[in-house]
């Protein structure tokens, strides 16, 4: 049997999260498992290419950091976040990897995420967050479009 007590919702605020969050709260009522919110910020101070210059501004990351926490705070209405027991949790770094070496450190059984279906040439420039995660996870992860 599966058992499933606690699940990863990895969130952007894109509607393909909100979606992933309308299938993570159902099957989360279903298992009666937790469910951890996590956001990661990129950091703006860490170009992705060496060939950028990047402006160090005061306080930026602190800012970012903390605007994402109150907009993941008003994910799930106060009652179901303690009905399902619910973490709001912003991290900074690359969310390919913050995602999974977050399901790895607190034992998630399920990570469910939203994709925003990229292909072709967006893919290649974009990548692929839930493909990443899909591949290196170390537990099953559902993606919704």
């Amino acid at each position: 049997m599966i058992v499933v007590k606690r699940i990863l919702v990895p969130f952007d605020f894109g509607e393909p999260s909100a979606h992933a969050r309308e299938y993570a709260t159902e099957l989360a009522s279903r298992f009666d498992a937790s469910l951890d919110f996590l956001h990661v910020v990129r950091n703006p101070y860490v170009a992705e290419t060496l060939d950028m210059y990047i402006p160090v501004l005061p306080d930026l990351l602190d800012n970012l950091v903390r605007e994402a926490s109150e907009r993941l705070e008003q994910v799930l209405p106060p009652a179901d976040r303690k009905r399902f027991n619910a973490h709001c949790i912003v991290k900074v770094g690359d969310p390919r990897t913050v995602v999974i070496e977050y399901a790895e450190a607190e034992h998630v059984d399920l990570i469910i995420m939203g994709t925003h279906g990229r292909s072709g040439t967006a893919h290649l420039l974009l990548g692929s967050v839930a493909e990443r995660v899909v591949r290196a996870a170390p537990c099953p992860v559902m993606t919704v479009r």
